[in-house]
């Protein structure tokens, strides 16, 4: 689970995020929408402890370690344990652009403590969606198009197979078809892991086929957290961005 309570940033005068109370509970597949400098970015860095908070606090309950532990509820800033179960992809910053797909995936494998063959076997686990394109190459990431950087990054917060999996407009760059196939990856996951999964998009019909709640984030604030059941969410967008199909 987490838990913004009071959560606020600003620069200058504007305000980025301005949330009282807003929790994301255990096995959600959370979609974050809004226009253009709503904020979503800046509550996913937030979250990941990679922006400081001018007031608030953003907690993360540990997943549970056995039936008689009470559940630890930790504050990111103050404690890394939430590393060992979250993955995120944000921007080309997360990449090590000076190695190549092959040993930048090695090494993720190798710091969660996986051999060589768990490293290819999981691999293996998205050839489908780096559809050829990715391993190979004899190319560092930095030479890779936006598109295909984009799916090396999202392969990256998946590949330890984490609790938490944070993606910011993972649909960028992605032409239709790899777009498809990432829906069906990330629901697939979810459904095999019970992930808590957050993306934020601008991609309206995406949100609403994969996610189970819509946030609805306009100049740092919640308006709407949306259930979507069976894609109810669906006319409730359309409605609020005055658009004639999601």
């Amino acid at each position: 689970m987490i838990q913004l309570t009071d959560l606020k940033k600003t620069y200058g005068e504007k305000t980025a995020v301005d949330i009282p109370e807003f929790t994301i509970h255990d096995g959600d597949m959370l979609g974050l929408v809004g226009n253009n400098g709503a904020g979503k970015t800046t509550l996913f860095r937030l979250i990941l402890d990679l922006l400081k908070a001018d007031s608030g606090r953003v907690g993360i309950t540990l997943p549970h370690r056995d039936a008689e532990t009470e559940p630890t509820t930790i504050n990111p800033a103050e404690n890394e344990e939430w590393k060992n179960f979250t993955g995120a992809y944000i921007d080309e910053g997360f990449l090590i652009d000076f190695l190549t797909p092959e040993e930048y995936f090695a090494f993720i494998g190798k710091v969660n403590n996986m051999d060589e063959t768990a490293i290819a076997e999981r691999e293996k686990d998205f050839e489908r969606f780096m559809a050829g394109e990715i391993m190979g190459q004899k190319k560092l990431i930095r030479d890779y198009s936006a598109g295909n950087k984009q799916k090396i990054g999202i392969i990256s917060a998946l590949f330890n197979r984490p609790q938490v999996v944070i993606l910011d407009e993972p649909f960028n760059f992605l032409d239709p078809s790899s777009q498809n196939i990432l829906k069906k990856l990330l629901t697939d996951y979810h459904d095999a892991t019970g992930a808590t999964i957050l993306i934020s998009s601008h991609n309206l019909q995406h949100t609403v086929n994969i996610s189970n709640r819509v946030a609805l984030l306009e100049h740092g604030h919640i308006l709407r957290d949306i259930p979507n059941l069976d894609g109810s969410a669906k006319q409730v967008l359309k409605d609020y961005f005055d658009i004639k199909e999601v």
